[in-house]
Protein backbone atom coordinates (compact mmCIF):
# COMPACT_ATOMS: atom_id res chain seq x y z
CA UNK A 1 0.00 0.00 0.00
CA UNK A 2 1.19 3.47 -0.71
CA UNK A 3 0.03 6.87 0.35
CA UNK A 4 -0.33 8.03 -3.25
CA UNK A 5 1.90 9.97 -5.58
CA UNK A 6 3.92 12.88 -4.37
CA UNK A 7 2.84 16.25 -5.76
CA UNK A 8 4.20 16.61 -9.28
CA UNK A 9 5.11 12.91 -9.52
CA UNK A 10 4.97 11.28 -12.94
CA UNK A 11 2.61 8.33 -13.48
CA UNK A 12 4.25 4.92 -13.22
CA UNK A 13 4.47 2.78 -16.34
CA UNK A 14 3.71 -0.91 -16.56
CA UNK A 15 4.85 -3.00 -19.51
CA UNK A 16 3.30 -6.39 -20.26
CA UNK A 17 4.10 -8.60 -23.22
CA UNK A 18 1.78 -11.30 -24.59
CA UNK A 19 2.83 -14.23 -26.76
CA UNK A 20 0.35 -16.50 -28.53
CA UNK A 21 1.15 -20.16 -27.82
CA UNK A 22 -1.44 -21.74 -30.10
CA UNK A 23 -5.08 -22.61 -29.56
CA UNK A 24 -6.47 -19.94 -27.22
CA UNK A 25 -3.41 -19.75 -24.96
CA UNK A 26 -1.37 -16.66 -24.23
CA UNK A 27 1.76 -16.27 -22.14
CA UNK A 28 1.98 -12.94 -20.41
CA UNK A 29 5.25 -11.52 -19.14
CA UNK A 30 6.08 -8.53 -16.99
CA UNK A 31 9.81 -8.53 -16.36
CA UNK A 32 10.67 -11.93 -14.85
CA UNK A 33 7.07 -12.73 -13.90
CA UNK A 34 4.94 -14.94 -16.12
CA UNK A 35 1.30 -15.98 -16.37
CA UNK A 36 -0.38 -18.39 -18.76
CA UNK A 37 -3.95 -17.56 -19.77
CA UNK A 38 -6.26 -19.96 -21.53
CA UNK A 39 -9.83 -19.85 -22.78
CA UNK A 40 -11.55 -22.04 -21.81
CA UNK A 41 -9.44 -22.20 -18.64
CA UNK A 42 -7.49 -25.47 -18.88
CA UNK A 43 -3.78 -24.64 -18.70
CA UNK A 44 -4.31 -21.37 -16.83
CA UNK A 45 -6.99 -18.88 -15.89
CA UNK A 46 -9.13 -17.17 -18.51
CA UNK A 47 -8.56 -13.41 -18.83
CA UNK A 48 -11.70 -12.72 -16.76
CA UNK A 49 -10.54 -15.16 -14.08
CA UNK A 50 -7.14 -13.44 -14.09
CA UNK A 51 -8.93 -10.12 -13.51
CA UNK A 52 -10.88 -11.64 -10.61
CA UNK A 53 -7.67 -13.14 -9.17
CA UNK A 54 -6.03 -9.72 -9.46
CA UNK A 55 -8.84 -8.01 -7.55
CA UNK A 56 -9.05 -10.65 -4.81
CA UNK A 57 -5.26 -10.71 -4.49
CA UNK A 58 -4.93 -6.93 -4.37
CA UNK A 59 -7.55 -6.54 -1.66
CA UNK A 60 -6.29 -9.54 0.33
CA UNK A 61 -2.73 -8.18 0.29
CA UNK A 62 -4.01 -4.83 1.57
CA UNK A 63 -5.86 -6.58 4.40
CA UNK A 64 -2.73 -8.57 5.27
CA UNK A 65 -0.60 -5.42 5.40
CA UNK A 66 -3.02 -3.61 7.72
CA UNK A 67 -3.55 -6.60 10.04
CA UNK A 68 0.17 -7.39 10.23
CA UNK A 69 1.06 -3.74 10.90
CA UNK A 70 -1.24 -3.95 13.90
CA UNK A 71 0.89 -6.87 15.14
CA UNK A 72 -2.16 -9.05 15.68
CA UNK A 73 -1.81 -12.81 15.92
CA UNK A 74 -2.73 -13.85 12.36
CA UNK A 75 -2.28 -17.59 11.80
CA UNK A 76 -4.01 -17.98 8.42
CA UNK A 77 -6.16 -16.14 5.93
CA UNK A 78 -8.19 -17.26 2.93
CA UNK A 79 -10.40 -15.31 0.57
CA UNK A 80 -13.18 -16.51 -1.72
CA UNK A 81 -14.46 -14.33 -4.55
CA UNK A 82 -17.73 -15.11 -6.31
CA UNK A 83 -18.29 -13.07 -9.48
CA UNK A 84 -21.52 -12.64 -11.39
CA UNK A 85 -21.23 -11.93 -15.10
CA UNK A 86 -23.70 -10.31 -17.47
CA UNK A 87 -25.62 -12.87 -19.55
CA UNK A 88 -24.85 -11.17 -22.89
CA UNK A 89 -21.65 -10.03 -24.59
CA UNK A 90 -19.31 -8.66 -23.46
CA UNK A 91 -20.32 -10.71 -20.38
CA UNK A 92 -18.55 -8.29 -18.08
CA UNK A 93 -18.41 -8.72 -14.33
CA UNK A 94 -21.40 -6.96 -12.77
CA UNK A 95 -21.32 -8.14 -9.16
CA UNK A 96 -18.67 -9.44 -6.79
CA UNK A 97 -18.82 -11.03 -3.38
CA UNK A 98 -15.47 -11.28 -1.59
CA UNK A 99 -15.35 -13.14 1.72
CA UNK A 100 -12.27 -13.36 3.92
CA UNK A 101 -11.66 -15.92 6.65
CA UNK A 102 -8.93 -15.00 9.10
CA UNK A 103 -7.63 -17.25 11.84
CA UNK A 104 -6.14 -15.67 14.92
CA UNK A 105 -6.70 -13.08 17.60
CA UNK A 106 -7.72 -10.05 15.54
CA UNK A 107 -10.36 -7.48 16.54
CA UNK A 108 -13.38 -7.34 14.19
CA UNK A 109 -13.08 -3.58 13.79
CA UNK A 110 -9.46 -3.87 12.55
CA UNK A 111 -10.43 -6.33 9.82
CA UNK A 112 -13.45 -4.24 8.80
CA UNK A 113 -11.22 -1.14 8.67
CA UNK A 114 -8.57 -2.97 6.60
CA UNK A 115 -11.19 -4.04 4.06
CA UNK A 116 -12.64 -0.52 3.90
CA UNK A 117 -9.19 1.04 3.39
CA UNK A 118 -8.45 -1.41 0.59
CA UNK A 119 -11.74 -0.65 -1.14
CA UNK A 120 -11.71 3.12 -0.64
CA UNK A 121 -8.04 3.99 -0.96
CA UNK A 122 -5.42 1.35 -1.69
CA UNK A 123 -6.52 -1.38 -4.12
CA UNK A 124 -5.44 -0.14 -7.54
CA UNK A 125 -7.18 -3.07 -9.25
CA UNK A 126 -10.56 -2.12 -7.76
CA UNK A 127 -10.02 1.53 -8.68
CA UNK A 128 -9.20 0.51 -12.26
CA UNK A 129 -12.50 -1.31 -12.76
CA UNK A 130 -15.88 0.16 -13.76
CA UNK A 131 -17.52 2.09 -10.95
CA UNK A 132 -20.93 0.47 -11.49
CA UNK A 133 -19.77 -2.99 -10.41
CA UNK A 134 -21.40 -4.02 -7.16
CA UNK A 135 -18.83 -5.16 -4.58
CA UNK A 136 -19.94 -6.85 -1.38
CA UNK A 137 -17.38 -7.86 1.24
CA UNK A 138 -17.60 -9.83 4.46
CA UNK A 139 -15.31 -11.64 6.86
CA UNK A 140 -15.18 -14.04 9.74
CA UNK A 141 -12.51 -14.54 12.35
CA UNK A 142 -11.79 -18.07 13.53
CA UNK A 143 -10.11 -18.32 16.93
CA UNK A 144 -6.47 -19.32 16.67
CA UNK A 145 -4.40 -21.78 18.55
CA UNK A 146 -5.45 -25.06 17.09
Amino acid sequence: MSTGPAPGAKPESMVLDLEWLGDDRLRGRAGDVEILMDSPPVAGPSPVQALAFALAGCMAMDVLVVVRKGRYSLEAMTARLVAERAPTDPRRIVKLDLRYTLKGDIPDDRVARAIQLSRDKYCSVWHSMRSDIELQTSFEIVPGGG
